[in-house]
C-alpha cells in the first residue's frame, strides 16, 4: 500500500471559530490580555479586533478597550480564514482495524488535529466523515507521514494512550521493558564521515521551551540550565549514505515534540529540507513546526494487546526514503 493520497482538498474558507477564555485576575486592558494570551497578535491588533466587535465579554459585545476583572468570561468570535489544500486521507490508508483499534497511513500534509491555522483541514473532520466515533491517540508533524494510532471506544484510547507514553518514558532504557517499538525513516544532512553505515548511535539532547517571534515560545534542544528541561534519547542507526544527504532509521525512547527533528539538528545534521531546526538544534525564528520542506515517516510500530498478544505494525515507505540499492 502506497502512502500517497490521490487527490487533494481545495484551499477553502472554514466557518471561524469561537475561543472562550476566563479571566483569572484583574487586568487593565482587553487588548493587553489578548496579546499576552495569544502571542501571535500584538496589542495593536487586538485593538483593531476589539473595533470590529469581534470580542464579547460576559455576554456583552465589546467596541473599545477596558478593565476586566477576575472571573470575566471573554468570547473572541474569529471570523473565518482560508485553510490551505491538504491531502484527502484515501480508505486504502487503513493498515489496520479490528472494529476498534484503527491504525492508519497518514499522508505528508495533512494535520491530524486542529492547530497552526488549521480547523477543519485535518485527519480528525475527514476521519468523522467515514468512521464517526473514532479518534486519534497520539497525532504526528502535518509532514510527517506513515502510522498513526486511532481507536472507537474511550476506553481503548486510554490504554492505548498510556502504552505509547510509558513506553517511550525516560526511565524505560532497555528494549525488554518497553511495550510498544516506534521506529522511523528519515533524510538528513549528512552525518559525520566517521559514522559508519549501519552504525547505531544515540542522541540524549534534552528537549525544553526558548522564547519564538511568532509563538512566544517552541520546542528545541533545550538550555543547559533549564531545569525543566525534558530528558530524550533516540537511536540513529545510518542506513545509506547519498550524494547531499543520508537515510537513517531512528527508533524513538522519549517521545518528547518534534524528537527526532530536534535531535538530527542537534548532533549537526538537521533533516532534509526543515525549514525550522538548523544545526545545533535551535529554532529559526521566522518559520513555524507546520512549514514544509523535511521528510519523516513512521514506518514499523510494535503493539503489545492487554491480554499479551503483540502486534507489528507497518507502512509502506515512500520511494525518496527507499534504499537506492533496492
Amino acid at each position: 500500500m502506497s502512502n500517497a493520497s490521490e487527490s487533494w482538498l481545495p484551499a477553502a474558507f472554514n466557518r471561524g471559530h469561537a475561543y472562550r477564555d476566563r479571566v483569572e485576575q484583574s487586568e487593565r486592558s482587553v487588548a493587553g490580555f489578548y496579546a499576552a494570551r495569544y502571542g501571535h497578535s500584538d496589542q495593536a491588533v487586538w485593538m483593531e479586533r476589539l473595533a470590529a466587535g469581534e470580542i464579547s465579554c460576559n455576554g456583552q459585545q465589546l467596541r473599545a478597550d477596558g478593565p476586566l476583572s477576575a472571573g470575566d468570561r471573554l468570547l473572541w468570535h474569529r471570523p473565518p480564514w482560508q485553510e490551505e489544500a491538504v491531502p484527502v486521507l484515501p480508505e486504502r490508508a487503513v493498515v489496520f482495524d479490528d472494529g476498534d483499534l484503527l491504525v492508519l497511513d497518514k499522508p505528508s500534509g495533512l494535520p491530524v488535529l486542529p492547530a497552526g491555522g488549521f480547523l477543519e483541514h485535518t485527519l480528525l473532520t475527514q476521519l468523522k466523515r467515514w468512521a464517526p466515533e473514532t479518534r486519534p491517540v497520539h497525532r504526528l508533524g502535518r509532514f510527517t507521514s506513515g502510522l498513526l494510532v486511532c481507536a472507537r471506544r474511550p476506553e481503548t484510547r486510554a490504554w492505548l494512550s498510556a502504552q505509547l507514553r510509558d513506553s517511550t518514558a525516560a526511565g524505560v532504557d532497555s528494549e525488554a521493558g518497553r511495550t510498544c517499538r516506534k521506529v522511523y525513516l528519515a533524510l538528513t544532512q549528512p552525518l559525520p564521515e566517521e559514522w559508519c553505515v549501519g552504525e547505531c548511535r544515540t542522541v540524549a539532547t534534552a528537549i525544553g521551551c526558548r522564547p519564538h517571534p511568532l509563538l512566544g515560545q517552541i520546542w528545541c534542544a533545550a538550555d543547559p540550565q533549564d531545569a525543566a528541561a525534558l530528558p530524550s534519547r533516540s537511536a540513529f542507526t545510518l542506513l545509506e549514505r547519498r550524494e547531499d544527504s543520508c537515510l537513517v532509521e531512528v527508533v524513538i525512547q522519549t517521545g518528547r515534540p518534534h524528537q527526532i527533528r530536534i535531535h538530527a539538528a542537534a548532533i549537526g545534521s538537521p533533516l532534509l529540507g526543515d525549514p525550522l531546526y538548523r544545526a545545533g538544534g535551535l529554532a529559526e525564528p521566522g518559520s513555524l513546526p507546520g512549514d514544509a520542506g523535511y521528510q519523516l515517516h513512521a514506518h514499523r510500530l510494535t503493539l503489545r494487546f492487554p491480554m499479551g498478544e503483540e502486534r507489528q505494525l507497518e507502512a509502506a515507505v515512500p520511494q525518496d526514503l527507499t534504499l537506492q540499492g533496492q
